[in-house]
């Protein structure tokens, strides 16, 4: 199996590194110093105590590497968009393209079944580029669970966890989900094939709409927000609404709220993604873990009042740094 994986940064390096520890045909594709890191020296994973350095096919033109057989996208939901016509290059008829994105996805509706079957979400794809430019039933759903970050050109820290989640947007159990299940369990990963993928898209989203953009906004890590009674209280609020919206749309949510806060504090003093973007002067991925649930919300008849509060200040903050 021929895999690329588009955006090869924190999580895409780390993906990256584990797959081609374990053998596979895998090339990344990056840009600036940590593509030009990769290609003098390798990538370097560290995990713990070790630390290992990695040959591995880095490039910053997909159209060097010709069709995939997959193609995972790790970029910011922000980047994604000017990412589609470079991608076309990896796309053959059958490739199969693993969303592996935070937020809100944009195939979310593809064969969503009931009323909403098929609706766009512009927040999260204004215009329908992506929808139109690689096509939904290209799509294999994804929920990326490790926390990773840049240690510097080159260098990937994995700070916690190993599963990522895969399903098929009709629940059903495909031989394409079943062979990349395959692959990345090979690599060390746990990648169970879920029939309601949806309902882990929500649990994880959970927490990026609320934990995300307060970190931003307090500078502070997963461990301190959940300790604190104002942000703990805030992020619970913002999470609540969530909820509502989702089990609008059949959600079912295997947790409690106050277990997912308990488990964001259990993984201590990480700085979120969106905490890490603002700290380098990145953009931050305000309307894929924020305006989507804000689009929901008026879709499904529902008001945000605490969800609404945080986008304005947010881009403020960015705007300053």
């Amino acid at each position: 199996m021929r895999i690329a994986i588009y955006g090869a940064g924190a999580i895409g390096g780390f993906l990256g590194a584990r797959l081609a520890q374990a053998g596979a045909e895998v090339s990344l594709i990056a840009r600036g110093p940590h593509l030009a890191a990769m290609r003098a020296s390798g990538l370097t994973l560290i995990e713990g105590g070790a630390r290992t350095t990695l040959p591995v096919r880095a490039t910053g033109e997909p159209a060097e590497l010709g069709p995939q057989d997959c193609v995972i996208v790790a970029l910011k939901a922000h980047s994604a968009a000017a990412a589609v016509g470079p991608m076309q290059a990896l796309l053959g008829p059958q490739t199969t393209v693993v969303w592996a994105v935070n937020g809100l996805p944009w195939w979310y509706f593809h064969r969503h079944g009931g009323p909403w079957e098929g609706t766009r979400l512009a927040s999260v794809d204004p215009g329908g580029v992506i929808w139109d430019g690689i096509g939904p039933e290209r799509v294999l759903g994804c929920v990326v669970y490790p926390a990773a970050e840049l240690d510097g050109p080159g260098v990937v820290r994995h700070v916690e966890g190993n599963r990522v989640s895969l399903g098929e947007p009709d629940g059903s159990r495909s031989a394409r989900a079943e062979a990349l299940s395959a692959v990345m369990q090979r690599a060390g990963l746990r990648a169970p094939v879920r029939p309601r993928l949806r309902d882990e898209i929500w649990v994880k989203l959970w927490g990026n709409l609320s934990f995300n953009p307060i970190s931003a906004l307090t500078l502070a890590t997963l461990e301190a927000i959940c300790a604190d009674p104002g942000t703990r209280a805030l992020a619970r609020a913002m999470m609540l609404e969530a909820q509502a919206i989702a089990e609008a749309l059949g959600i079912v949510f295997p947790i409690d709220v106050d277990r997912r806060i308990a488990g964001a504090a259990a993984v201590g003093a990480h700085r979120t993604s969106m905490l890490q973007d603002l700290e380098a002067g990145r953009p931050m991925e305000i309307d894929a873990l924020v305006g989507a649930v804000q689009e929901l919300g008026r879709l499904t008849g529902h008001a945000t009042p605490a969800i609404d509060a945080v986008p304005a200040p947010l881009r403020l903050r960015a705007r300053a740094r």
